[in-house]
C-alpha cells in the first residue's frame, strides 16, 4: 500500500491564538479584553484560570518560532490582540511592535505568517459600548484592521479576519459560556451580522493596504446529521444549518442571508439591524476559505414527549446558543471521544470539504484547525506518548487526502495547537498542543506527536 501523499505545493502549518498563548496581560500598554474580565469572574472558568500568563509567548516567542522551523513548517497561523495594538481607538507602538519582530522573525525562519485580526479577544471597553450587537463594534474593527494592516502590510502573507464569528456571536451573546458571558438571543443574531459587516470592512481595508496579501476567514462549519430520515428530523438539520453554517457562508459567500434563516428567527428578531447594502459589503471576494473541523453534530426534532438532549458539544448552560430552535435536541454520539466530549469522526472532515466543493467551486479551501485534546501523562523520562492524538491526527489529514483525491481544493493543513494553551472556559485542564507547556516552568517538550508531524511535514506524506 502507497503512503497518502499531498500535492507538492500543500501548506502545513501550526496555529494558535494571542489570548491563550501570550500571556502579559497587562504590559506595555495593553488594554483589558473580554476575556480578562470574564476569565476572572469567579465560576466563568475551570478552577478559575485566566490567560494572565498562559504560555508566556509574548516574553518566549523567538523560542516558539524556533519550534516552528524545527518542525518544518511552512506558516505560523497566529492572531494579533486588538487590546494589546489598539486600545482605545489608537495605536499602541509597544504592541505594534510585538507583532512586527514577530512578523519579521518569521520570515527569517522562511515561515508564511497567517494574521487573524480576530480571535475572540474583544476589547473591554468596546463591550462595554454594546460590544458585537451594536453596529459602532463593526466601525471600529475596521479602524483596528486600517492601523494594524497599515503597520505589517504585505509582509504578512494571509489576512484573516475573523476565527469562528459562529462562537463569538451565539457563545458570548447566546449560552453565555464564552466572554462577554451575555444570555440575549435578538442580542447574539445582531452580534452574528456586525461580525459579518466587520469582515467586510476589514477585508477592504486589506484589499487596500495589502493588496499583495492574501485575504481569508476562518469559520468553525458544522457536520450536521439527522437522528433519522424522517422529514421532521430533516427539517431540524436544515434548521441548525441555517444557524451554525448559512448565517456565514450566505453573506460572505453569496451577498445574502438565507431565507430560512430570516424566517426560522422572525420572532426573535426582524433583523432590521441589516441595513441596505451591508450584505453586499461582507462579501468581499475571499483568495481562501479557512475551515476548523473537530467533530459532527447529530440532531432530531424534539417529539413534546421525549427527555431533552442538548450534547451539542459546546458547553452547558440553561440557555442555548440555537436562537429559534428550542424545539431541535442534540444527541450523544458513540465514541470513541476526545478530552472535550466530542467524538471522532474523520468521515465528517471529507464530507465537509466535499458541500464546499459542490457549493463553492471557485473558493480555494484551508483547514485552518484541527486537532484533539487528551489527558497527557508525562514518561518518567519526561517524554509525552499521545498516541492517541497521533492516530487522531493521522486519520483526519488522511480524511483531507480523501477529499482532495475527490475534488476538493485543499491547499494547506494547520494543525491546532502548536502549544498547550489556555483553552478558554476550560481553562488549562484541556491540552490540545503537539508541544507540551508546563506551566510552572514553562519548558516546552516535543510530544510524540510533534515528531509525528514533523515526519508528515518532511516527507509531504503520511509516515508509516
Amino acid at each position: 500500500m502507497t503512503a497518502r501523499t499531498f500535492p507538492p505545493d500543500f501548506l502545513w502549518g501550526a496555529a494558535t491564538a494571542a489570548y491563550q498563548i501570550e500571556g502579559a496581560a497587562d504590559e506595555d500598554g495593553r488594554a483589558p479584553s473580554i476575556w480578562d474580565t470574564y476569565s476572572h469572574t469567579p465560576g466563568r472558568t475551570l478552577n478559575g484560570d485566566t490567560g494572565d500568563v498562559a504560555a508566556d509567548h509574548y516574553h518566549r516567542w523567538a523560542e516558539d518560532l524556533d519550534h516552528l522551523a524545527e518542525l518544518g513548517l511552512g506558516a505560523y497561523r497566529f492572531s494579533i490582540s486588538w487590546p494589546r495594538v489598539f486600545p482605545g481607538g489608537k495605536r499602541n507602538p509597544a504592541g505594534v511592535d510585538f507583532y512586527s519582530r514577530l512578523v519579521d522573525g518569521l520570515l527569517e525562519r522562511g515561515i508564511r505568517p497567517v494574521a487573524t485580526l480576530y480571535h475572540w479577544d474583544l476589547p473591554q471597553e468596546w463591550e462595554d459600548a454594546g460590544g458585537w450587537p451594536v453596529r459602532d463594534t463593526a466601525l471600529r474593527f475596521g479602524d483596528y484592521a486600517a492601523d494594524i494592516v497599515g503597520a505589517l502590510g504585505d509582509r504578512v502573507d494571509t489576512w484573516t479576519t475573523f476565527n469562528e464569528p459562529w462562537c463569538s456571536a451565539y457563545l458570548g451573546y447566546g449560552s453565555g459560556v464564552h466572554a462577554p458571558g451575555r444570555t440575549e438571543p435578538a442580542a447574539a443574531l445582531a452580534a452574528v451580522h456586525h461580525l459579518n459587516l466587520a469582515h467586510g470592512l476589514a477585508g477592504r481595508v486589506v484589499r487596500e493596504l495589502a493588496p499583495r496579501a492574501r485575504l481569508s476567514v476562518t469559520l468553525n462549519l458544522h457536520v450536521i446529521r439527522p437522528a433519522s430520515d424522517s422529514a421532521a428530523d430533516a427539517d431540524a438539520v436544515r434548521r441548525i444549518d441555517a444557524l451554525a453554517n448559512r448565517a456565514f457562508l450566505g453573506p460572505l459567500l453569496d451577498g445574502a442571508y438565507p431565507a430560512d434563516l430570516l424566517a426560522d428567527t422572525a420572532r426573535v428578531t426582524d433583523w432590521s439591524f441589516v441595513h441596505d447594502g451591508d450584505e453586499r459589503t461582507a462579501a468581499v471576494p475571499l483568495d481562501v476559505l479557512g475551515v476548523n473541523y473537530y467533530s459532527t453534530t447529530l440532531v432530531r426534532a424534539w417529539d413534546g414527549v421525549s427527555p431533552r438532549s442538548d450534547a451539542d458539544g459546546h458547553g452547558r448552560s440553561a440557555h442555548s446558543p440555537w436562537i429559534g430552535a428550542g424545539d431541535v435536541d442534540f444527541l450523544p454520539q458513540p465514541g470513541p471521544h476526545t478530552a472535550m466530549g466530542w467524538n471522532i469522526d474523520p468521515t465528517g472532515m471529507t464530507e465537509l470539504l466535499l458541500r464546499l466543493r459542490d457549493e463553492y467551486p471557485r473558493v480555494p479551501l484551508m483547514i485552518t484547525e484541527n486537532g484533539a485534546a487528551f489527558a497527557d501523562e508525562v514518561a518518567p523520562d519526561g517524554a509525552v506518548h499521545d498516541e492517541r492524538r497521533v492516530d487522531y491526527l493521522r486519520r483526519h489529514v488522511d480524511a483531507v487526502g480523501v477529499a482532495i483525491d475527490r475534488g476538493a481544493d485543499v491547499r494547506g493543513y494547520f494543525v491546532w495547537s502548536l502549544l498547550d494553551n489556555f483553552e478558554w472556559a476550560w481553562g488549562y485542564d484541556r491540552r490540545f498542543g503537539i508541544i507540551r507547556v508546563d506551566y510552572d516552568t514553562q519548558v516546552r517538550t516535543w510530544k510524540d506527536s510533534a515528531h509525528w508531524y514533523r515526519r508528515l511535514v518532511a516527507g509531504n506524506a503520511l509516515p508509516d
